[in-house]
């Protein structure tokens, strides 16, 4: 059985996501935003389509895949350009999309490396990717929510897997896998608790590039928050061992 069979039907986590903030998705969507009005855009694990409604309402023919039954029906109150897929391969044809999301999907698929890999197959060349997970390996701050964060000896192991890992991207590209972590199954249901890969900036800077796509910007920042602060807090490297993990790649022109 595939992880994802836990969430294909599941009402509950379906009314979890329809009662997100605004202020959860706001930064992603606004990334999103393609310069020329009317290009097509896709969220990769729409959720209910609360980004798809965000961006059609702002002139876009915005598209939304997901592998919830109960999620689609949801968002296609939104837009009939939501759809239902298998969580592997998307729909789409080559260079398909101006601009292609995912908002904290990566650390549920089975096969984040491929997964990165169709994002980059269904955007254009010159077309932008956006990424937002959670940085399972930070080193640095609080609310940590997951036990992959949780304590000073776990953060120690992060900065210690994280020198390994640019060692091994240095002198062995090839192995390079994200680090594959068993879910959290409770009561009640609390999202992020079943990630299934340990997701970081370092890994998914190098997956994207690794798929022909210039990155842009990295951030341990996924929300609006006050100027000041979010240059202090990404000013420096030390943003890839902080609270999240916001990428915005470009795809190189051919």
């Amino acid at each position: 059985m595939s992880h994802l069979d836990a969430i294909r039907s599941d009402e509950g986590y379906a009314e979890i996501l329809a009662n997100w903030d605004q202020t959860f998705y706001a930064r992603f969507t606004d990334a999103l935003r393609p310069a020329k009005g009317g290009a097509r855009v896709l969220d990769a694990g729409c959720g209910v389509g609360q980004v798809v409604a965000r961006l059609a309402s702002g002139g876009f023919e915005a598209h939304g895949v997901d592998v919830s039954g109960p999620n689609i029906d949801k968002a296609r109150q939104f837009s009939d350009r939501c759809r239902l897929y298998d969580g592997r391969h998307l729909p789409y044809p080559d260079d398909y999309f101006a601009s292609v999301g995912a908002l904290n999907v990566l650390e549920h698929v089975e096969e984040p490396e491929d997964f990165i890999l169709e994002l980059a197959r269904v955007t254009e060349p010159g077309g932008r990717v956006v990424i937002s997970s959670p940085n399972f390996y930070r080193v640095l701050g609080f609310r940590d929510y997951h036990p992959r964060m949780r304590g000073l000896a776990t953060k120690w192991r992060n900065w210690m897997r994280l020198r390994d890992k640019r060692r091994q991207m240095k002198n062995d590209p090839a192995s390079v896998r994200f680090d594959r972590m068993t879910p959290i199954v409770k009561e009640p249901f609390t999202p992020d608790d079943d990630a299934i890969v340990a997701t970081n900036p370092l890994e998914m800077k190098f997956f994207l590039e690794r798929t022909g796509c210039i990155v842009e910007t990295v951030s341990c920042t996924d929300r609006y928050v006050a100027a000041p602060v979010d240059f202090l807090l990404n000013a420096t490297p030390l943003r890839y061992l902080m609270f999240n993990a916001f990428l915005v790649a470009r795809k190189k022109e051919r």
